[in-house]
């Protein structure tokens, strides 16, 4: 949809804050209610979702053009959605989180990428991945020496973050492991492997990512198989929603899913203790994103041109249908681990900071927004925040404060 197509949504936002907030039946204490971490460090309307209606209204309306400053304001949102589960407490028929996305591709065509934002286009030109500095030449060297499936069923997909990153690439690696000790016909792309996009997407780059996704589409579609699975949260959110809109037909699963399977199953047991109390963090594309997508295809209608209503009905993602259990299964399966939650889980949990490409962008926003979740992480006694997400895991290391664990990790040394 393009920015104009929100004129009704941008019109017809009350102003009543939700967006900023967890539900206030969540709120356990002032320190920890905030949802939106940009409202929340800025304390400007204007870098609300209310804000942004606003700020995209004035866009359409051709009162305000796209300078750098406004593009910096716009290219602030995280893409983690807490404002549109928020919302949808209250409301039927505002999208936040669409028009968030719609407002960054708005600002892309009247002023261009950020500065940052165009050091990782030219990564993803030359080395097929966002992140800058890394080469495509290394991307398959977590994989050295094990034996994929040159037919799979399930094809595996570590993601740039995990396979890019020499500090992340043994958990790549470690979650390949697992599924095939598990007797899990795994295949991998090897050299065809490459950025699935989804952070075009969370920056407003639309045509990149169309771009990109049709690549990796392709390559999908000629592996033969018929389940992806991934250990990236963001891959996971590209590929449940994102491709799938496109078209892919495929099953998508997280790895945390699949662990969760395979130990129901009996097929992965535990038998080394691992005495520890840690809290779960679950990331905003696993989480709150990670419902499966509906087709739909209609129009906003109004009911004796007063009540606002959708034809046919429209699908409502609210976050409540994402990955929550499998993950908390799984660490309430390891012996010696006791799971203590933090105020703000699930569909109302905190970013940690990395998405919308802010960790490249805004750094220091980025690392203030991590710094917040672990300060919550530390409130509830834990001693190890764990997470199923490359993304929120490095932005945690980075900010520092906590022990931060990989729950695949995990997995794998209590085995």
């Amino acid at each position: 949809m393009n920015l104009s197509d929100f004129k009704p949504m941008q019109e017809r936002c009350s102003n009543c804050s939700y967006c900023k907030f967890i539900p206030f039946d969540k709120v356990q204490s002032a320190r920890f209610a905030d949802s939106c971490p940009a409202i929340a460090y800025r304390n400007y309307n204007t870098y609300s979702a209310r804000g942004r209606f606003q700020l995209g209204l004035a866009l359409v309306n051709g009162e305000q053009p796209v300078s750098g400053s406004t593009a910096q304001i716009i290219h602030s949102c995280l893409a983690c959605g807490a404002c549109d589960v928020s919302c949808k407490i209250c409301r039927y028929n505002l999208e936040p989180l669409e028009h968030n996305i719609a407002l960054k591709e708005e600002a892309v065509k009247q002023a261009g990428p950020l500065a940052k934002q165009a050091e990782m286009l030219e990564s993803l030109k030359r080395e097929h991945t966002l992140l800058p500095g890394a080469k495509a030449v290394q991307r398959g060297e977590w994989a050295q020496g094990l034996k994929f499936a040159s037919e799979p069923e399930v094809l595996y997909f570590p993601g740039c973050k995990y396979s890019c990153d020499p500090a992340l690439r043994t958990t790549a690696r470690t979650g390949a492991e697992l599924l095939l000790q598990a007797g899990v016909e795994l295949g991998y792309l090897g050299g065809s492997d490459a950025c699935c996009g989804g952070r075009l997407w969370q920056m407003g780059m639309s045509d990149a990512f169309d771009a990109q996704s049709a690549l990796m589409m392709g390559r999908i579609r000629e592996s033969g198989a018929s389940t992806i699975v991934t250990p990236c949260s963001d891959c996971y959110h590209a590929f449940k929603r994102l491709y799938a809109r496109a078209g892919l037909k495929v099953r998508v699963l997280h790895i945390v899913e699949y662990v969760d399977q395979l130990i129901g199953e009996g097929k992965i047991t535990f038998t080394k203790t691992l005495p520890m109390t840690v809290t779960y963090h679950d990331p905003c594309h696993l989480g709150r994103q990670g419902e499966n997508y509906i087709p739909w295809n209609g129009s906003e209608k109004k009911i004796l041109n007063q009540v606002h209503t959708w034809e046919p009905r429209r699908p409502r993602y609210n976050g409540a249908y994402g990955v929550y259990d499998a993950p908390r299964r799984i660490l309430q399966a390891i012996p010696g681990v006791k799971l203590v939650e933090m105020q703000r889980i699930r569909e109302y949990g905190w970013c940690c900071g990395a998405g919308g490409g802010c960790s490249e962008t805004d750094s220091k926003f980025s690392s203030w927004t991590a710094s917040e979740r672990i300060e919550e992480a530390r409130s509830t006694g834990a001693k190890v925040l764990v997470t199923a997400c490359p993304w929120c895991r490095s932005n945690f290391q980075s900010a520092g404060g906590i022990e931060v664990e990989d729950i695949l990790d995990l997995v794998a040394r209590a085995m």
